[in-house]
């Protein structure tokens, strides 16, 4: 079993209802993959805490208003790895502040129907991300209720 610190994710969204997505070279899957912002829990940190922190770090913006979707499980069958999703709006720009190891090709600010469809299509196959994108278009939290 793969012990793990637990991590945080975040679905932002700016006020033009474009979902922040991150290009990243993931090692694993050999090559780069479409994600929300993401990373892994400092010591105790506290999970809200981490998401504030890595929003900041891999797409230099800060959010004001928080909302928790819950916790997810990646890999359960060999890891003690919890997700926690979080919704994000009311973006500040700042200055964006990587890890060493960490590989962000772009930043783009996605429109939120095309991020769903990314996620149902297969464009998106990170499971956080279709899980955290899912979860927070089910509780009404992308804008989109108010289109139709």
């Amino acid at each position: 079993i793969l012990h793990h610190p637990g991590a945080a994710a975040i679905v932002a969204v700016n006020g033009r209802e474009e979902v922040l997505l991150i290009r990243q070279f993931r090692h694993a899957a050999g090559g780069e993959l479409w994600e929300i912002p993401a990373g892994t829990r400092d010591g105790q940190e506290e999970p809200l805490a981490c998401a504030r922190r890595e929003l900041v770090e891999e797409t230099g913006f800060a959010a004001h208003g928080w909302s928790d979707l819950g916790v997810m499980l990646p890999v359960p069958g060999y890891s003690t790895e919890k997700i926690h999703l979080y919704f994000a709006r009311d973006l500040e720009q700042r200055t964006q502040a990587l890890d060493d190891d960490e590989v962000i090709g772009e930043v783009r600010a996605v429109p939120v129907e095309q991020a769903l469809q990314w996620a149902e299509e297969g464009t998106i196959v990170d499971a956080k991300t279709i899980v955290a994108l899912f979860r927070a278009q089910r509780r009404g939290l992308l804008g989109l209720e108010e289109k139709r």
